[in-house]
């Protein structure tokens, strides 16, 4: 893997000003190959989760029943709620329409767009149909220069220079992700965006309606709070952003993949796409040799702590390749 000025820029201690530059493909689609040639039992993994909607609907139905409990608390009492329980769940619920996202839930693609709409409801925003058109795109186009979405604008990281404005990233690093495809390659919305967003407002505004602002205030804050400084969101700086040049993507094996559909297992994700977050695990063991020698978390929250305390670190690390004619 070639790698253009970053590197020189982390050689020399100092943040870079620009984004790290490969040469070659992205390394998932042939390592998939060359792990299936060599172990073709991995593909009996593929396939939905069967369990997924029983999963979906009880972190919803709690959320939604925890929402109408504090309709009437105070403020603090909402925030702390929102950060210890409610950031949890509706972080839950996000990394649930990333499997949906894969049609890992159903065989038939709108079923898992309905219940994908249906897993967003406690998020409050609606996002879920939105998320799968940059979502799938991420992953064909890995790094690829102007398709990528889930790699920073340039304007974005020059204005990321230090250790005080990376934590104001990192804690706003949830509309950074939201609204970053929004301005640098809008999609005009369909149906499916229209039907999200009926039925979210709808949900919202019946919340407010017969519950009061606070239970549609507990579940904003819960998402904003879980997507921020916080160690479920430490999956957003761990998958891709760079601490060693010659890697892109990054696995964490830690506990919090039991409450976050394992999207800790991400290179496992990436090679298969395919498989679902609670049978990742099993890619790893039947084929270690492809996954043992690369580099792994076993924190979230110390890849936070890494990403604001490294000088050489910030938005710009991240692997970028040009597009070819193809993409």
């Amino acid at each position: 893997m070639g790698a253009g000025g970053n590197a020189a820029d982390a050689a020399e201690g100092v943040m870079a000003t620009d984004f790290f530059w490969s040469y070659t493909d992205e390394p998932h689609a042939s390592r998939r190959k060359e792990i299936l040639a060599r172990h073709p039992q991995i593909r009996e993994l593929f396939g939905p989760d069967p369990f997924a909607f029983l999963k979906i609907s009880a972190a919803v139905l709690l959320q939604l029943w925890t929402a109408t409990y504090l309709h009437n608390a105070s403020w603090l009492k909402i925030l702390t709620v929102a950060y210890f329980f409610g950031s949890f769940l509706n972080h839950n619920l996000f990394l649930a329409i990333h499997e949906l996202s894969h049609n890992l839930a159903f065989s038939t693609p709108s079923y898992n767009r309905w219940l994908g709409i249906f897993a967003n409801l406690p998020i409050g925003v609606p996002m879920s149909i939105t998320f799968q058109k940059y979502h799938l795109e991420h992953h064909r186009y890995q790094g690829v220069d102007g398709m990528d979405m889930d790699i920073p604008g340039r304007v974005e990281a020059l204005a990321v220079t230090n250790a005080v404005t990376k934590s104001i990233w990192v804690l706003l690093q949830l509309f950074f992700y939201a609204l970053r495809p929004l301005f640098l390659k809008p999609k005009p919305p369909g149906l499916w965006e229209f039907t999200n967003l009926i039925i979210q407002l709808s949900l919202d505004a019946s919340l407010a309606y017969f519950w009061g602002g606070r239970s549609i205030a507990y579940l904003i804050l819960s998402t904003f709070v879980g997507g921020g400084m916080h160690p479920m969101a430490g999956h957003f700086i761990s998958e891709h952003y760079v601490f060693n040049p010659d890697q892109e993507t990054y696995s964490y094996y830690g506990p919090l993949n039991l409450m976050t559909w394992s999207v800790g297992y991400h290179n496992e994700h990436h090679d298969f796409p395919r498989i679902p977050g609670n049978r990742l695990y099993k890619v790893k063991e039947m084929a270690p040799e492809y996954y043992d020698n690369l580099k792994s978390y076993k924190s979230w929250s110390q890849v936070i702590f890494m990403y604001i305390m490294d000088r050489t670190v910030g938005p710009f690390s991240r692997m970028k390749r040009k597009a070819s004619k193809g993409d």
